[in-house]
């Protein structure tokens, strides 16, 4: 089996291109999940960035977006794109977005952000279909983010309005934390709601 190519972002073409373009506006789940109704369009802080598709989403919604991500080479590649971007037809988006390097347990208090937006790496899957290669190159770069229930618990403590955790559909509500406000369900994902405003 040959290797997959490196693991490159881009914000210009593919599957965010098209997201942007024909995905639905507010009106997908995440853009429900973190308050974009009615005009409203909060500040949002994504404590793990990864590949920055959602914050990007965010972005376009007009949202400013604060990324974080402590993964070294994963904060390379987003500064990368990034920086690739600023040049684009998508240059008013990705000036929406700001990126940060660290663990974002450490950076939320100093943020006090209105809406938090945690995606930790999901458990593995019971099913034997293999996770998409993209998703099995992040978890070799970022690992399994065992510490995800503290830094929900850090999440809740810092947000102004709410927390969103981003969770598989049919998984267990995570341990330890409090009975979500409200779920948003996607095909595959679901958006676990929790209000602290």
């Amino acid at each position: 089996m040959k290797n997959p190519p490196p693991l490159v972002i881009d914000f210009t073409t593919g599957a965010v291109a098209h997201r942007r373009q024909f995905g639905g506006g507010r009106g997908q789940a995440l853009p429900r999940a973190i308050g974009m109704k009615g005009g409203n369009t909060p500040n949002v802080v994504d404590t793990t960035a990864g590949l920055g598709r959602d914050a990007f989403l965010l972005a376009s919604l007009g949202a400013q977006v604060t990324l974080i991500e402590r993964s070294a080479q994963m904060h390379a590649l987003l500064a990368d794109a990034l920086m690739r971007a600023a040049d684009s037809d998508v240059s008013e988006i990705i000036a929406r977005m700001t990126l940060l390097f660290g663990d974002a347990k450490d950076l939320l208090p100093d943020l006090a952000p209105e809406v938090v937006l945690v995606d930790p790496m999901h458990p593995p899957r019971g099913k034997s279909a293999l996770v998409k290669k993209e998703m099995r190159q992040i978890r070799e770069i970022v690992g399994v983010d065992a510490d995800a229930p503290a830094l929900m618990q850090v999440a809740l403590a810092c947000a102004r309005n709410r927390v969103v955790l981003k969770w598989p559909q049919k998984a267990d509500l995570m341990e330890g934390l409090p009975k979500p406000s409200h779920q948003i369900t996607g095909k595959s994902t679901r958006y676990d709601v929790f209000m602290v405003g």
